[in-house]
């Protein structure tokens, strides 16, 4: 994403639109720029997404006294900020909105008892933070849950709800279409948008039960894996040294990392075997 964007001129006779149509990437990615948060907000940030993954039942709370343990006095409502813009949601059962009516595109979840066995009949989406050595961004990963193969992957400065459709459109075009596709509750998997594009693809819609990340299960395993070998002993300088090193790892967990879920063998070997 991030050099397909490079590739755009605003001085070539082409039009900006026209150039974004044909990369595939969203003209209003050219503007958005990041609101940066200071040095000090951003090392509690990595804080707090490291210790996250050790503890994911913590809330506000105890992420606050986990940081004072660390010396670091935050106030509560500062905590709760920086969790959100660094995604990270305490993993227990939450009241369900969609009885209280609060949202008309929250869907069942499906994946309960369900027999996969077979790539592209379960597909699972999630987005999470990733820190760099200054600044951080966000990244959409799409996993086949029968292959545990990565069929889909974008790096983000925002959390824009087009961005996840764009993931899936480029999985969808390189791969085929998905019987289900799994998400959490969040305003990008319960947009108008999101849901529509799935209706017309005539894709099965599945969400997980609120703050219960155990739905979700393979993406969040991914998540883990990625950060302890990748994003933490490796911190990226930038956006694209970042986008570059994501791009090795996924190649590495597709083609040579062996799953023991999957009998030991590659997840691409799986994925392509039985598709």
């Amino acid at each position: 994403m991030i050099e397909r964007r490079s590739l755009v001129s605003k001085d070539d006779c082409i039009s900006l639109q026209s150039q974004c149509d044909l990369l595939g990437i969203s003209k209003s990615g050219l503007y958005y720029v990041a609101k940066g948060e200071c040095d000090a907000n951003l090392e509690i940030m990595k804080k707090m997404d490291k210790h996250h993954q050790d503890h994911p039942t913590y809330g506000v709370l105890q992420m606050q006294d986990y940081l004072l343990a660390q010396g670091l006095r935050v106030n509560p409502k500062r905590v709760r900020r920086l969790m959100r813009k660094a995604q990270i949601i305490a993993q227990y059962p939450k009241r369900n909105l969609s009885k209280l009516g609060l949202s008309d595109y929250i869907y069942p979840y499906l994946l309960r008892n369900l027999d996969v066995d077979h790539p592209n009949q379960v597909w699972e989406i999630d987005i999470t933070y990733i820190p760099m050595d200054r600044g951080f961004m966000y990244l959409t990963a799409i996993i086949d849950v029968y292959s545990r193969f990565i069929v889909g992957w974008g790096l983000h400065n925002s959390l824009h709800g087009e961005n996840v459709i764009e993931v899936l459109d480029g999985a969808i075009d390189e791969h085929g279409v998905p019987g289900i596709i799994n998400s959490d509750q969040g305003s990008q998997f319960t947009s108008p948008a999101w849901v529509n594009r799935l209706n017309e693809l005539g894709i099965s819609i599945s969400m997980d039960g609120r703050g219960r990340a155990t739905d979700n299960i393979y993406i969040e395993r991914f998540w883990r894996t990625l950060k302890q070998d990748y994003v933490y002993p490796f911190p990226a300088e930038n956006g694209t040294t970042l986008w570059k090193g994501i791009r090795w790892f996924v190649n590495h967990y597709n083609k040579e990392k062996t799953h023991q879920g999957v009998g030991r063998r590659t997840p691409e070997s799986v994925f392509r075997l039985s598709a």
